[in-house]
C-alpha cells in the first residue's frame, strides 16, 4: 500500500503532533539507545523507556559493562530522569535463557557457531518487547540500532546504515515485515558514531563517554567454551585431532573449544604446512584439520529464510544479489536459488573461507542499500 502523503508527517512518520505520538524506546543503558530516547523526548514525543533485565547480574555469566547488565539498567534509568520521561525495567531472564542462551549452548555442542545477538533481536527485543510496546498503546518502538527503515513504493524497507563501519544489518536480517512496520531506527542515517556521541553531549547525558558494549552480553572475555561448560557440565569431552584422511595428529579437550577456520591454538605444531579446522565431527568427538584451500566454499545451503523483498522468494528461479556470511566481512556477489519460501541454495561467485553452520547468510540488493533478509547456514563443509 502506497504511503498517503496528503497530511504532514512527523519525524516518525505519523500524521499527528509528536506530543500525541507515543513511542517506546528500547534502552540498553548505552550511548546509542540513550541518544534515541533523548532526541525523541526533546522533539516533544510521548517517550516511554523500557529496559530488559536479561540475566542474573550477580551470576558468573554476566560481564561488567555488557549490554543489559546491572550498571546499564541504572544508566538507562538515570537518562530517563535527566530527560523527564517514564522508565520501566522488565524481567526477561527466563525468556532470554529459553530463547537465546540455551540454543547458544546446544548449537555449540552440535558443532555450529551460533550468533545469539540475532536470536535476541528476533525472539526477545523485536517479539516480546515489541508486544509490550503495543500493550502500552505506543504508536511505534524505537531502538538504537544502526540500520535504516525507509518507505518504498510497496512497503517499509530495511536498508543498511549510512555508516558502513557501524552497520548492524547482519544482526537484524530476521526482522519480520510486520515488525519493520512498527519499528523505527533514528540513528541509521548518522554518518558516524562520533555524531551520536556529539548528540549525547548536546543533551548533557551522563553516558556520553560510556564505552560501547560487547556484542554477546553473557560471554565473559569472549570465552565461549567456559560459558558452555557452565551451562552444560561435562559437555567438553576429549577426543582426537585428525587430518582429512583420518590420521591422528593430536588430542583435544573438547570440540566446543574449536571453530571452523581456526588455525591458532590447535596444539599440533611441528608440521611443515599450517593446518586449519575444516570440520567438526561432534558424534566422533573429532576435530578435522586440513590445508586452507579446504576451507574455500562456493555453495551454501540456507534455511529459516526471512525474505523482505517485494515479490515472493520463489517468484524467480534465481536472484542475483550480494550476501554477507560473517558480520566482519563485506557483502559479495552471489546467486540465490530458492528451494522453498524458507530454504535456498546460495552460490558465491567468489568462494569464501571459513563458512560455518550456525552463522547467518544475509541478502542485499546489488543496486541499492536495501536488505532482502537472509537465513541460517545449516550444514557442515
Amino acid at each position: 500500500m502506497a504511503l498517503d502523503t496528503s497530511e504532514k508527517l512527523n519525524s516518525l512518520g505519523f500524521a499527528k503532533p509528536p506530543s500525541e505520538t507515543r513511542v517506546v524506546v528500547a534502552m540498553s543503558g548505552g550511548v546509542d539507545s540513550s541518544v534515541v530516547a533523548a532526541q525523541l523526548a526533546s522533539e516533544g514525543y510521548d517517550v516511554v523507556g523500557v529496559t530488559l533485565q536479561l540475566y542474573d547480574h550477580g551470576a558468573a555469566l554476566a560481564k561488567k559493562g555488557a549490554c543489559c547488565a546491572g550498571l546499564d539498567i541504572h544508566d538507562a534509568r538515570r537518562v530517563a530522569e535527566e530527560m523527564g520521561f517514564p522508565h520501566y525495567v522488565l524481567d526477561y531472564e527466563n525468556v532470554f535463557k529459553d530463547a537465546v542462551i540455551d540454543e547458544f549452548a546446544d548449537s555449540y555442542l552440535a558443532g555450529a557457531t551460533p550468533v545469539p545477538c540475532i536470536r535476541c533481536n528476533e525472539r526477545v527485543k523485536f517479539k516480546d518487547l515489541l508486544e509490550t510496546a503495543k500493550d502500552l498503546e505506543a504508536d511505534c518502538m524505537a531502538t538504537g540500532h544502526y540500520i535504516q527503515r525507509k518507505m518504498g513504493p510497496e512497503k517499509a524497507e530495511l536498508h543498511s546504515a549510512a555508516d558502513d563501519a557501524r552497520d548492524q544489518s547482519y544482526f537484524l536480517f530476521s526482522t519480520k515485515q510486520e515488525q519493520l512496520d512498527y519499528l523505527r531506527f533514528p540513528l541509521g542515517h548518522l554518518p558516524s558514531k562520533d555524531a551520536t556521541r556529539e548528540l549525547a553531549s548536546k543533551f548533557g547525558l551522563s553516558v556520553a563517554d560510556k564505552p560501547d558494549s560487547q556484542d554477546i552480553c553473557f560471554v565473559p572475555n569472549g570465552n565461549y567454551a567456559a560459558v558452555i561448560e557452565k551451562l552444560r557440565p561435562g559437555a567438553a569431552e576429549p577426543g582426537e585431532i585428525v587430518d582429512v584422511e583420518g590420521n591422528v595428529l593430536g588430542q583435544h579437550n573438547g570440540v566446543i573449544h574449536y571453530t571452523i577456520g581456526q588455525r591458532r591454538g590447535l596444539g599440533i605444531g611441528g608440521l611443515a604446512d599450517p593446518l586449519y579446522v575444516v570440520r567438526l565431527d561432534v558424534d566422533a568427538k573429532q576435530v578435522i584439520v586440513g590445508p586452507k584451500e579446504l576451507l574455500s566454499t562456493r555453495t551454501i545451503p540456507v534455511r529459516e529464510i526471512n525474505w523482505l523483498g517485494d515479490a515472493l522468494l520463489t517468484s524467480q528461479e534465481e536472484w542475483h544479489v550480494l550476501v554477507r556470511v560473517r558480520s566482519t566481512r563485506p557483502p559479495k556477489p552471489a546467486i540465490i536459488r530458492p528451494i522453498s519460501e524458507t530454504e535456498a541454495s546460495v552460490e558465491l561467485l567468489t568462494p569464501e573461507d571459513g563458512v560455518s553452520p550456525g552463522q547467518a547468510c544475509v541478502f542485499y540488493d546489488a543496486d541499492s542499500t536495501r536488505i532482502f533478509g537472509g537465513g541460517w547456514i545449516w550444514r557442515g563443509y
